[in-house]
This record gives C-alpha cells, structure tokens and sequence, in this order.
C-alpha cells in the first residue's frame, strides 16, 4: 500500500487504542492544486523524460500513481485474515449504525478555517473541538473528500473540478493534512465516543493516472470507464478537441451520430448539470492519444457528471473498477482508521441500452448489485455505509434492502424547506405519507441540514417514476410532474429573485442558498446587510426549527458547520475563480471558523472566502444560554433522553392548522410520542391534532419541561399551544 506514510493494515474500523493522542502542529502552505508531484514540467521532463507512452519510466511513474495499483496492493494486505469474516455482513443494519453516532457534524475540507500552523485534519482532531462537539450532543464527523482529486497532465497533477469529488487516488491531499493526522482524529474521535465518517465515490473518477493509463490502452486500465474505442475511419463523427483541452463533451448531434453507429447507448435519462455549450450530454471525446504499443486512438467516454469526471464500468470483463473502488474503501477502513462510509453518487451504476428510448441509467439493478458488494465488503471489516442517492422513493427502498446501511434523506428534504418558505406543510406531509406507503423505513435515513451541494430540488420522485400517477394538493387532483413543477416554481419564487438576490440557481438541480439562508428568505429578509437583531433571532427560531424536525425522528441528524455557525451566502463574484462552469453552489460553501482559532483569517486555506456568520464561534455560543448552539443542545438532548433515533414512524395525521406538522412515533421503550412543529411565522394560538393512536383518558406530557397538558379526549384530541417557527415532544402515556 502506497501512502505518504508508512502503511499499517489494521482489522478495525475504529483502532483507537492504536494512535496517538494529539495531533501534531505542522505548517501548512495554501495550495488550491493537488501536490501529487512536481509543478515545474520542463524541470521534470528534463529529469524523467518525456511524458508519453513510449517513456517507460512516465508508464511506471502513472501506475505508481494510480488508485487501481493501490487497491491491488491493498487486497494483497487483507487477503487470507480471519478477521475477514468475522463480521455479519450480507443485510444493511441500521440500527447498529443509528446506535454508533445518530447525529453527525458534516464538514467540508475546503471551507473550514484551520488553526495557525494546522492543517484541516488537525484542525478537526483538535481535543477541545471534540469536547465541545460531545457537549452538543455530536458524536460522529464526516469529513467529506479528502484525497487528492483533480487530474494529470504530463507530469503534473492538475486542480479538482468538483470540490475534490473527482477523487484521483488513495492517498491524503498535503492540503488537507497527513495520514497519520487522519488516524490521530480517528483516536481523538474514539476517546469522546465518536466514529470518523470518509468517503468514496464508486460513480466516478477525475481525469488522473489511472484515466491517463486507459488512454494509452495499458493493462486492465480501459476495463475501469465506459470507454468505447471509436474506429479511425468513423473520426469524422466526433467533434475537434479545443487547444489547451485534451477531451471535448459531445453535442446531441454527435450523440445521435454514435449512437446510429452503435458505439454508445445514447442519451441517457437524465443529463446532469445540464447547461447549453457546456454539458448538453453525459459524453466527451478525447482528443488522439498514442498508446503503449504505439497506436494513435480516440476514445468516447461516459460522465453523469462533469466531463472531468469519467464513469466507471461496474460491469466490463476485467472487474478493474470494481476493483479500484474496494481498494479505495478498504484503505480509508482498515488503514486510516474509519468507521463508516459515504457513497457518493452511486446510483448511476448501471448502464444499458433501451430500443426506441433512453438507456436505462437510473433504477437499474446494477447499481443495487454493486452496491450491495461495497456496503457487504465494509460491514466485513466492522464499519457501515450510507448513500447520498438522489432518485426515486422505490430506488431508495430497493438499496436499502440488500446495500447500505442509511440513505441520505431526499425524500424530505426540500419538502421541509418548502414548508419554512411557505407557511404550509401539506407537500411535506404528502411526502412523508409516500415514503411510508412505500415501505421507506425513516429510522434508515441520515436527516440533514446544508450540506456542500444547493437546496436539490428535481424531486425525481414525482418527476420520473411517478411523473404520471395522481396526488391530491391543495383542492384538486393532479400528477406527479405537476406537483414537482409546482414546488420548484414556489422555491423559486420564495428564495430567489429581485428581492432574495443572495441565493442563486444552480443549473437545473436547485438553489445555491445556506440554512440561514433560506431562513432569512422565509421571514422576508431582502437585503442580507441590513440584518438587524430582531431579524437575527426570527432566523435563529426558523433555523432551530428546520433543525427539531430533522432531529425529532427516527435516524440520523447530520449538521454542518454552516449550520452551527449560520453562515450567509458570499456574493458571486468573491467565487468568480472557483464557480467555474457556472457552479454557483460555491456562494454556499463560505469559509468558516467554528472555534474561534484564526480571527483574522480571511479565507480557507484553500482559498475559499470567509462568509459572514450570524450566530458567533463554538465556544462564544456555548457560554451564552439564548444561542443557537444551546438552544439546539436541548433539542438533542430530548433526542438524547427519549431515544428517538431508535424510535419507529408511525403516523403523520392531518391538522387543523396547515402550518403545522405532526409526527407520531413509537419510542424504543414502548410508549408513544408526537413531534409537533409549527412551521409558521406566526403563533398558533390553540389546535386540535388528531390521531386515532391515542387512547382516550391519556395523559399529554410536554417533555421539553415535564408538563402535564391534559389528556387525550374522546375525539383522540391532543391541545397544543405553539409560538412561531416552535416545536413540542410530546409523550401520549
């Protein structure tokens, strides 16, 4: 195993007892670029030759770089332990991932303000960080992608396209820290009861060494992509390669002209990131590249997204991308010390030729087969899974019978932020009401405030599998591509526009926004300057309210720092040299400082500028009891005391008041309970909730304070006083 430090193999997911137990101060110099080798080519070419195919020593030098070399070597290491089967590993097992941390802080390497001196994976080890997270209630961190990403040419590694989910190899990005610093956060993560979150992408790759070795036709390395030779004589059908580009995405034109010649399937079912003279397919072309046996070639590839990103074949004869996506997991697990893992984008497994329509890209059993083999092989060496799967209802409940362990909630995601912005939640209950229809077990989701991507708002659920079944919505009937049509055009109205400029669109997918964001939009804010403290604290009520729905149910809570912090969005043009390809989703992903630990700082180490917060450091919040961070410790901790992580989904009844939700839940312990939440700028005043699961002559006890409401009337009523944007726990005896 290739690393930039000394490998050690460890059959754990969590080897604490093993590291140290600080981390280690080192100078970190500030590089957007990936440090993978030298930066000066002609220096190195001088030194190793030229960088093409006929240069032996370029070859070994790409193979030595590559994640395929890697997962090789690793599965050498690992092969023949009996600690291999030690594990359960054929079924998902959410519950066992629910009990090893239900809420998670989500962090983005690019955007977190790093002590003096300390890179970003110090920064996130440091023990008082991980004091104040266990006060929070926090107990595990994902970090996001921390490998080097981006690409190469010729002898130098190129920037990431994709916040590094472009990922190039197995070893940890020197702009982010060191291997050893990652273990050390594992240790530091263990001694507060926490786990360590990585990631892998099993989707796609960037354009690195092992794309490189596939150009020149090397070994297995062509087995890794959907990559299709195109014969000389059919050059005519592919669009010239730009100078100063070495790949060109094809046009629908192209498209259709290979598809007629049956080198590729077609247009798939969806193109994402669309956006015209960009990406209006999810195929490119490279320009004539010299293999190792000395013949010219021009390949087609398939990206889901950027064209810097080229798919992986889950299904060639080789097995090779199979192969470089175990390795890649079983290196972050056994050797850097992890306890689970995010899959990112790994529902596009599958790719098959449909007559008379668009290939079959989505839902395909494929994508379940290999990501059953993925979660199958972590459960084997102790650790656990979750997707971030942004499909259909049914993709997600088929995935989550056989492959990982928790699903990343798209289901209610948007639809509670369309609650905040409207004052309504009859979209979110209807929601709700078809996940559970649909078998969707909620205490296998991971419910998530912001993240690094914009506010995803396709709703695939309505718009593809159900595009034509009926739903009723406000008074009529109408189908589900026109219930998505509906809430989209509401988000856009309600979050963007003349009077909400700082969140802006991102291609088709959604809306580049942050939670305090979307917050400010909801209580009418138009100019994000003019904030004023009572306007802070009406965002600071919408914010914790969007948070109690997230965490008062079943499964995960997960949380960013963004969120902790209530950053703002940064004006477009303080991103203009990141939001390339108009990737507006850079004005979400401000740079921030959770402890306080650089106030001067004025970006990133990465680059990325410092966004205004409203709600103030970590530990500033901590001493202050009206702060968002101590207000949110007390709705963890009932989370905490009532088990509701572990608890089951019952029932979302209907409401008197259409602000307002209410969940019913059956709490591990046996006993009944309601998470009741106004989503209204306004008080409720007094309401009648209904559930026939309550037993008339049942006491009503408020379990923020222990207060008996009353009891349950013969009407199955339940008497709720709400203020604006507020919530209750209540347990039905």
């Amino acid at each position: 195993m290739r690393d930039d430090d000394s490998p050690t193999t460890v059959m754990t997911a969590n080897p604490a007892a093993q590291r140290p137990s600080r981390p280690t101060s080192r100078p970190v110099t500030r590089t957007w670029r990936t440090s993978g080798a030298g930066t000066d080519t002609d220096a190195v070419e001088d030194a190793r030759g030229t960088a093409t195919a006929d240069n032996p020593d370029y070859v070994a030098w790409l193979v030595s770089e590559s994640m395929l070399h890697d997962a090789v070597e690793t599965g050498r290491q690992l092969t023949g332990h009996g600690a291999m089967w030690q594990n359960s590993y054929a079924r998902p097992d959410p519950q066992a991932a629910v009990r090893i941390a239900s809420v998670w802080f989500t962090a983005y390497p690019t955007s977190l303000i790093n002590a003096p001196a300390h890179s970003f994976l110090a920064t996130l080890g440091d023990p008082d960080l991980w004091r104040a997270f266990a006060s929070i209630g926090i107990r595990a961190v994902h970090t996001g992608p921390v490998k080097i990403a981006g690409g190469i040419t010729d002898w130098h590694h190129t920037a990431t396209i994709d916040g590094h989910f472009d990922r190039i190899s197995t070893r940890i990005d020197e702009a982010f820290g060191t291997s050893d610093e990652y273990r050390i956060l594992c240790a530091i993560a263990a001694s507060n009861s926490g786990t360590v979150i990585d990631d892998i992408v099993p989707g796609h790759t960037g354009k690195g060494a092992d794309f490189r070795l596939a150009e020149m036709n090397y070994g297995d390395y062509p087995g890794i992509y959907h990559m299709v030779l195109v014969d000389p004589q059919d050059w005519d059908l592919l669009p010239d390669v730009a100078e100063g580009h070495d790949t060109v995405n094809l046009d629908v034109v192209a498209e259709r002209n290979l598809t007629d010649a049956g080198y590729i399937v077609g247009p798939l079912q969806r193109v994402l990131f669309w956006s015209p003279g960009v990406k209006e397919t999810n195929w490119a072309a490279t320009a004539p590249v010299i293999g190792v046996d000395g013949v010219e070639r021009r390949w087609v590839y398939l990206h889901y997204f950027w064209e810097g990103q080229p798919s992986i074949n889950w299904l060639d004869p080789s097995f090779a991308g199979a192969r470089l996506v175990i390795g890649d997991a079983l290196q972050s697990l056994t050797d850097l010390g992890s306890g689970g893992l995010r899959l990112d984008a790994n529902g596009f497994l599958g790719i098959e030729r449909r007559a008379g329509s668009t290939a079959w890209s989505e839902d395909h059993p494929m994508s379940e087969a290999a990501n059953q083999l993925v979660s199958s092989m972590v459960r084997k060496v102790g650790g656990f899974t979750f997707q971030e799967l942004n499909l259909s209802m049914d993709a997600i409940k088929a995935t989550a019978d056989t492959g990982p362990d928790l699903s990343y909630d798209f289901v209610t995601r948007p639809a509670c932020q369309h609650a905040l912005l409207v004052g309504d939640t009859e979209f979110l209950r209807l929601t709700l009401r078809e996940g559970m229809r649909l078998g969707i077990d909620t205490g296998a989701l991971v419910h998530a405030l912001q993240n690094h991507d914009e506010l995803t708002y396709e709703l695939v659920h309505f718009t593809d599998t159900h595009s034509d079944d009926t739903y009723t919505y406000r008074g009529r009937t109408i189908t589900g591509g026109e219930l998505a049509d509906t809430i989209r055009a509401d988000l856009r109205l309600h979050l963007t526009g003349a009077e909400r400029p700082y969140n802006l669109l991102f291609t088709t997918n959604g809306i580049a926004c942050t939670t305090a964001s979307i917050a400010a939009a909801a209580i009418g804010v138009t100019d994000l300057d003019a904030l004023d403290e009572e306007q802070i604290e009406r965002i600071r009520r919408a914010h914790l309210l969007l948070a109690m729905y997230n965490a008062w149910q079943p499964g995960v809570f997960a949380l960013s720092g963004w969120d902790l912090v209530g950053t703002l969005p940064l004006p477009l043009d303080s991103v203009a040299h990141l939001a390339t390809e108009a990737d507006t989703r850079w004005i979400n992903r401000g740079a921030h400082d959770l402890m306080g630990v650089d106030p001067s700082a004025t970006e990133s180490e990465s680059g990325v500028p410092r966004a205004r917060s409203l709600y103030g450091t970590l530990p500033d919040q901590l001493i202050d009891p009206d702060s968002f961070v101590n207000r949110l410790r007390g709705v963890l901790s009932l989370r905490a005391r009532l088990s509701i992580a572990e608890s089951t989904l019952l029932e979302v009844p209907d409401v008197d008041h259409p602000e307002l939700l209410v969940l019913v839940m059956r709490l591990p312990d046996g006993s009944m309970a309601a998470s009741v939440l106004n989503f209204s700028a306004e008080p409720v005043v007094e309401t009648v909730l209904h559930t026939d699961l309550a037993v008339p002559g049942a006491d009503i006890v408020d379990l923020g304070n222990d207060t008996v409401l009353g009891t349950v009337d013969e009407e199955h009523g339940v008497r709720v006083l709400l203020g604006a944007h507020d919530g209750r726990v209540l347990r039905i005896s």
